[in-house]
């Protein structure tokens, strides 16, 4: 039986449905016969010819103990559906209705899953293995809070963190007492344990992600690590995210690995898991944050961007078989055990409803609030992002924030210092009037390096723009130059349309001209190593053959 995500709601959209797909045919590729249940109709999980019997009902404890009772499958995997998965699952093994159905929890074990979920026991065991996680206290009672208070010397900002929640539900940064108990006492409601975690909140770190994998062999992977472009304190959900890391020296990625690593085989985790790190940028100092233990929301961004199925492995893993038993299925000669090779930088933006939503608070915070995201793949991190920022659809086709002429001073350093859906824009706006990155840092915390790559976009953007009566008659070599290397950076043609004042046909004929066409380079999940049987190819614009021509 596998537990879908049920409704599509903040923070659990449909990379559940893309996850539990995936698993079910995973599972079925091996002769299992699989029960489904949802709560959401309007899914392709749900589609008859996913599974062998699909339930649309209810996902509580009730109508699933009725369907298990009907169908008697002989296991149960939990690990797909989000945390609505996880957390019914937990449930329907607190309520004995496991062991009266003589049903197994297959993959991660339910002590695994309370260890990793619970924050008073993933504490303890951080400590017992020699993780370092950050100064806190668990609260379950609103009591426990104004006692809290009372202790002399506590490090603010702190931060809440619910137990059992999704998104970060409930949580917040709290710079006072009174935004403390109010805080602290909403997250203790939503907390389906009624826990929470008070933290040191490590303002101005950096925060990063390891996707990891293990079997019940022990042998373990990296899928791939993902760095945020925010600072900590703005939720993942609503953070730019780039994969491979790019500001991490080898040591840092080392380091960081091998405590991802040892933190999953410490929790007993069978299959995929998300480990959030946060490192301190001025030294080699770093915290353990959470787990998720269960295929996540970036699990799915993960195995897009590798091209490594998480959530098909993840289901084989849950049936018992090991990563050296599993066959890669893009290169059909490799194994599941070879971690990816990323020959190529992806890139992830949220997509905020704020259009829909106009009296709506715009800042981000550690509770998310998108409803959606792209993912752009490119050679570097600039062609990366540009895509991305032209996949928004949000009327913007350059780096310039809508009525960017209008925006004071005063406004655009307000929109560097507290984040919102806007900032990306902000900062491009920041350095077209003249910031350095030096300043921008200072008000924002994002890394110098991803400054620097904006800055260097922002100058050529400006360029481009004085170039305008370069263009006529016709193009100097000068203004040929810049479109050059504006194309093959990463500029649409509608970006270098409205810089240059000429119509989108005129410039593809110009780009044409250049020698400058679309061609593909592959994602085969070993960086060409190996012969891909089934990859798939992401777009650049170059003058290189080496690939498929468009």
């Amino acid at each position: 039986m596998v537990i879908g995500s049920g409704p599509i709601i903040i923070g659990q959209a449909a990379e559940f449905d893309y996850a539990g797909t995936q698993a079910c045919q995973s599972l079925r590729e091996e002769g299992i016969s699989v029960v489904l249940v949802n709560s959401n109709p309007a899914t392709i999980m749900t589609d008859p010819e996913t599974a062998d019997r699909v339930y649309i009902e209810p996902l509580n404890v009730e109508f699933v103990e009725q369907i298990i009772a009907i169908e008697k499958p002989d296991g149960l995997l939990p690990t797909l559906g989000g945390q609505t998965g996880l957390n019914l699952a937990t449930e329907l093994a607190t309520h004995g209705v496991l062991d009266r159905h003589n049903v197994r929890l297959l993959g991660t074990p339910l002590k695994a899953i309370q260890r990793a979920e619970d924050r008073e026991r993933f504490r303890k065991l951080m400590r017992k293995i020699g993780e370092p996680v950050p100064e806190s206290w668990i609260i379950e009672k609103e009591g426990e809070l104004k006692d809290l208070l009372r202790e002399p010397n506590l490090p603010w900002p702190l931060i809440v963190r619910p137990a059992y929640t999704l998104g970060g539900t409930g949580g917040g940064v709290a710079n006072t007492p009174e935004e403390l108990i109010e805080i602290g006492s909403g997250g203790l409601k939503l907390s389906p344990r009624h826990q929470v975690m008070v933290e040191r909140f490590l303002g101005g770190w950096k925060e990063v992600e390891y996707e990891v994998m293990r079997d019940a062999a022990d042998t373990c992977i990296t899928i791939c690590n993902m760095e945020n472009f925010d600072p900590m304190g703005i939720h993942t959900g609503d953070s730019i995210v780039v994969a491979p890391s790019q500001t991490l020296s080898d040591k840092e990625y080392q380091m960081l690995r091998t405590a991802s690593l040892k933190i999953i085989r410490a929790l007993g985790i069978e299959g995929g898991c998300n480990v959030q790190l946060s490192l301190n940028p001025h030294s080699f100092e770093y915290q353990v944050i959470e787990v998720n233990p269960r295929v996540s929301r970036s699990s799915a961004l993960a195995s897009k961007a590798t091209g490594y199925p998480i959530a098909r492995v993840a289901a084989k893993i849950a049936i018992g078989l090991r990563l050296d038993e599993i066959a890669n299925a893009v290169t059909k000669k490799t194994l599941a055990c070879f971690e990816p090779a990323l020959d190529y930088c992806v890139v992830k933006i949220p997509r905020w409803p704020f259009d829909k939503f106009g009296l709506a608070d715009r800042r981000v915070t550690s509770q998310m609030k998108a409803t959606g995201e792209v993912m752009a793949l490119g050679r570097t991190f600039e062609e990366a992002l540009l895509k991305a920022m032209r996949s928004l659809e949000i009327g913007i086709h350059g780096l310039r924030p809508k009525n960017a002429d209008q925006r004071t001073e005063m406004e655009i350093e307000q929109g560097l210092e507290t984040a919102t859906d806007e900032r990306l824009f902000l900062i491009c706006e920041a350095f077209y009037r003249g910031m350095s990155v030096d300043e921008a840092a200072q008000l924002t915390n994002v890394d110098r390096w991803f400054l620097t790559k904006l800055s260097r976009l922002v100058a050529l953007d400006a360029k481009l723009r004085g170039l305008r009566s370069a263009m006529k008659p016709a193009a100097t070599p000068e203004a040929l130059a810049a479109i050059r290397t504006a194309k093959t950076i990463g500029f649409g043609d509608r970006h270098l349309s409205e810089l240059l004042q000429i119509p989108e046909p005129e410039i593809r004929a110009l780009v044409k001209s250049l020698g400058i066409k679309a061609s593909y380079k592959m994602v085969d999940t070993c960086a060409a190593e190996f012969e891909a049987q089934t990859p798939y190819f992401y777009s650049v614009f170059d003058d290189d053959e080496t690939e498929v021509a468009a």
